[in-house]
């Protein structure tokens, strides 16, 4: 329905509120016209007397008498002059004065109020107007008229200016509505067909609005919603390549999980060498391939489902941290990096142990890789210590620092790689992970002297 529509509902309050405005205009009219016609009869009647003064001896027939009085539109007419009140002109009325009208003191209150009662109650009555005689004429001049007829005059003139009032208030509506059709509307409407193209097909940047209005409020909220759908169309089109990963991750984990069974059971055999060295390896790279085993059986692929809810148990904290650093000091081979750990020896965490180890992991694994690839080395660091009810650990390397777009999308798959070729997964993995224990992952420092990441867990 068209008054349902913004434009409709604006034509009709446009024109609602013209005619208002007209009536605010109409009271005061039709009261100066009703004090315009008064006064007009009143000079008339000066008129008429005046011819009749100028007679000599006041020798006027009688026709011309009344004529005078016709034209003036009176009964009588007295006529003040020189401190004498005289009557200059008179016909029969047809009853006495029913109303008294006294133009020389009026007031916008008494000339509304005076209008209004002669269009409610006017007809038959008789009125006494009285006024000031133009141009020194007199000291006061009286006139007794009907009122039938002015109130007709009345009716005419506020058909007239209702009708005319009526036509100003659709041409002025008419003007409004296609000048805010046109500025407010058409702006509107352009940018609901866009929002209803843009529903179709998100991922279609294609859709995305172009700011272009020439209103400065609607350009402002087309560069809003431009900005919003760019997020929208990224954070899409990252969840597609997301659900992409998930779907690779959980195909392949069936046959990486039989290539690693074969694999454990190698390592197995491997605990019953006499060597030294490989007694020593051997327990961590058994280790290492259970958790491999056991990721891939649960199929922990970000983007395709949620992490699994943690399992929670006390273990020692210094023999979880002793499997990074010696799982990492492997990987270094013979680059110029150094790691270590500072962690009391009987400090216990409350945690899911393998995702920990996952978290503990990446962001270790992330710091030994900027520092071998900055081909200058360094030292990363791992500690622990307990305070207010929380567990804290601290990875902290000596490398040169984040890059600012890594800093801006911290824990942003994708978006959040510190290196060349990086996914930004591990990052955003860990901080889901600590997440799910009510713990935060977070920088604290990223200069060009080091960067440094605390996990902070809740005891029990």
């Amino acid at each position: 329905m068209f008054l349902k529509t913004l434009s409709g509902r604006f034509l009709l309050l446009t024109i609602i509120f013209v005619m208002l405005a007209e009536v605010m205009i109409f009271v005061p009219s039709v009261a100066r016209f009703r004090e315009d016609y008064l006064r007009e009869r009143l000079e008339r009647s000066q008129i008429a007397s005046l011819t009749l003064l100028a007679a000599p001896d006041d020798m006027v027939a009688s026709e011309l008498r009344q004529e005078l009085l016709a034209n003036a539109d009176v009964f009588n007419i007295v006529l003040r002059r020189d401190e004498m009140r005289e009557l200059v002109l008179a016909s029969p009325m047809p009853h006495a004065v029913d109303l008294v009208v006294d133009l020389r003191e009026t007031t916008a209150w008494s000339l509304a109020h005076g209008a209004f009662d002669t269009l409610m109650n006017g007809g038959d009555r008789v009125i006494l107007v009285m006024g000031e005689p133009v141009k020194g004429g007199g000291v006061l001049i009286e006139a007794t008229m009907a009122e039938g007829p002015l109130k007709a005059a009345m009716i005419d003139y506020g058909k007239r200016i209702f009708f005319l009032s009526f036509g100003l208030s659709l041409a002025i509506a008419g003007m409004l509505f296609f000048a805010i059709r046109r500025l407010i509307g058409s702006p509107i409407n352009r940018v609901v067909r866009q929002i209803q193209n843009f529903q179709s097909a998100p991922e279609d940047s294609r859709q995305i609005i172009e700011p272009k209005a020439g209103v400065t409020e609607f350009y402002k909220a087309e560069v809003a919603l431009a900005e919003m759908e760019t997020e929208l169309n990224a954070s899409l089109l990252e969840r597609k390549r997301l659900v992409a990963l998930g779907g690779a991750v959980s195909k392949i984990s069936h046959d990486l999980r039989n290539i690693l069974t074969t694999t454990q059971l190698l390592a197995d055999s491997m605990e019953m060498s006499k060597d030294p060295r490989v007694q020593r390896i051997a327990p961590k790279l058994v280790n290492s391939l259970s958790r491999a085993v056991n990721l891939c059986e649960r199929t922990l692929s970000f983007g395709k489902a949620e992490e699994a809810d943690p399992i929670h148990a006390s273990f020692a904290a210094h023999q979880l941290i002793d499997d990074v650093v010696e799982a990492e000091r492997l990987a270094i081979g013979e680059a110029n990096v150094k790691i270590a750990m500072k962690v009391p020896p009987k400090m216990m965490l409350w945690a899911d142990q393998e995702q920990l180890f996952r978290v503990i992991s990446n962001l270790t694994r992330n710091a030994r890789q900027v520092l071998v690839a900055g081909k200058k080395g360094g030292d990363i660091i791992i500690s622990a210590s307990e305070g207010d009810g929380n567990s804290v650990i601290t990875i902290q390397d000596t490398g040169p620092g984040l890059p600012p777009k890594a800093r801006e999308n911290m824990f942003k798959p994708f978006e959040g790689s510190a290196r060349a070729g990086g996914t930004g997964l591990g990052l955003a993995i860990s901080a889901e992970l600590i997440a799910n224990h009510n713990g935060t992952l977070e920088m604290t420092d990223s200069t060009d002297q080091g960067t440094t990441f605390q996990i902070t867990l809740p005891m029990p």
